[in-house]
């Protein structure tokens, strides 16, 4: 994310942000990019383990509930969060992908992490970065699980009594599988995602996942594909995990979402039936509404399944035509997100997103798939900028027309920035946005 250098009062969070960034160049198995063929992928887990017994494990202590599936994990951990805090508990919540600004993954109550108490945990454990850059049997601890440290340094300090955790990446190697006794263990669903990491089936993702089961965790999930539930009940049973799964057959994802929370919430003891549960916190860059007339929708969604959960919710809107700015990562399931999104539109606006070290696909590959599958009265056009493309895309609709910005929270990122700064979400430290007339 590019780092804004005109505001003093939070220079310290920006050298905090630049460092982390900059430990990135160091090797020693830095980030974890291929279980299928590491011969010890139990290291990583060893790795974030050795680094928070450097810091005084600051992660026991607190209750957790730990959540991971392939769309919708965001979704739920925020809600279960949410229930918590209005039951009246001290609650944490991490998050993985953020939108414009880091802190957004670090939560206690409604507040994201102070950005100057996040610059002052960084710098008190720069000692035990080094000693695990110079002396760690695994080298140097990743982005994720430094970002994953601090987050448990501030829920400690926060006296947190319960930490709801999302999985960054699959479940069983994850840095979040360091945590012993989950009071509850959730899978919202399986479906192909992360494939050069996890797996190119299902079911090898499914057991991945399933990593995440612990002895004496209450697990749930809405998963409904036989195979994959033999599985989550086959861990379940090898570790004396209560096994809940979920019928939630011909509901909406947002539906389905929502009942794994209120179950959850329900075994947690916060609400009296799971069907309590009501509307869910709205969350940055899922299907975010950032202007009515037009309608402008900005959502990170970054898979087929994550975009049928956009299109059904594209489907409650009403809207003449419909334009698409599009970016996708490399390592995505590309051609089958524009198979599902490109017949829909009626103008496509192919870019890239500017964050460093993430390739996106190359423009000319989405530029020729989307004409595959534009109808003759879509136009597409190829802008690199996704700012200028979001500009002239946003200049030719009408009040009844809509705009849907999707394929990568990297994107999703890019253009949530116009309607909401970094600097604006440091200082309040949280992303809520009035719908406005125009982003600027």
């Amino acid at each position: 994310m590019k780092l804004s250098k005109n505001n003093d009062k939070f220079a310290s969070y920006y050298r905090a942000i630049e460092y982390l960034e900059s430990l990135g160049n160091i090797g020693g198995g830095y980030q974890k990019t291929d279980l299928k063929s590491h011969p010890r992928p139990e290291m990583y887990l060893e790795r974030m383990q050795d680094f928070l017994d450097l810091l005084g494990n600051p992660e026991r202590g607190s209750k957790y509930i730990h959540i991971t599936g392939t769309a919708g994990k965001g979704s739920v951990a925020a809600t279960v969060h949410n229930e918590l805090v209005k039951a009246g508990k001290r609650s944490g919540l991490f998050t993985s992908p953020f939108t414009v600004s880091t802190i957004e993954k670090i939560q206690v109550g409604d507040k994201y992490i102070d950005p100057l108490v996040f610059a002052d945990i960084t710098e008190s454990i720069k000692p035990q970065i080094d000693e695990m850059i110079k002396r760690g049997r695994h080298g140097a601890p990743s982005y994720f699980e430094m970002m994953l440290a601090i987050a448990f340094i501030y829920f400690e300090k926060e006296e947190c009594e319960y930490v709801v955790l999302e999985v960054g990446l699959g479940g069983r190697y994850d840095a979040t599988n360091i945590i012993k006794d989950p009071l509850v263990t959730a899978i919202t669903n399986i479906s192909l995602d992360h494939t050069q990491i996890l797996g190119s089936r299902t079911t090898d993702i499914a057991f991945d996942k399933a990593g995440i089961i612990k002895n004496g965790s209450q697990f749930f999930t809405t998963e409904a594909d036989g195979r994959i539930l033999e599985i989550f009940q086959t861990a379940c049973e090898e570790v004396g995990a209560g096994f809940h799964p979920i019928l939630v057959a011909g509901l909406e994802y947002d539906a389905r979402n929502r009942i794994l929370a209120g179950h959850i919430c329900e075994s947690l003891g916060i609400v009296r039936s799971a069907g309590e549960i009501g509307v869910s916190p709205s969350l940055p860059a899922r299907f975010e509404i950032m202007e009515r007339q037009p309608l402008v929708a900005i959502d990170g969604a970054h898979n087929p399944s994550k975009i049928e959960s956009t299109i059904q919710n594209l489907t409650r809107q009403r809207y003449k035509e419909l334009s698409v700015i599009i970016a996708i990562s490399a390592d995505k399931d590309w051609k089958t997100m524009m198979r599902m999104v490109v017949p829909l539109a009626s103008a496509i606006y192919v870019t890239k997103f500017s964050t460093p070290n993430r390739p996106s696909v190359d423009m000319e590959l989405l530029f020729e798939e989307a004409g595959r599958y534009a109808s003759d009265k879509c136009s597409v056009y190829l802008n690199p900028d996704p700012v200028k493309a979001f500009h002239e895309a946003r200049e030719t609709l009408t009040l009844d027309d809509a705009l849907l910005v999707v394929g990568s929270f990297y994107l999703a990122g890019d253009i949530r920035a116009l309607y909401c700064s970094e600097e604006k979400i440091l200082e309040q430290r949280n992303s809520c946005v009035r719908e406005v007339s125009h982003a600027h």
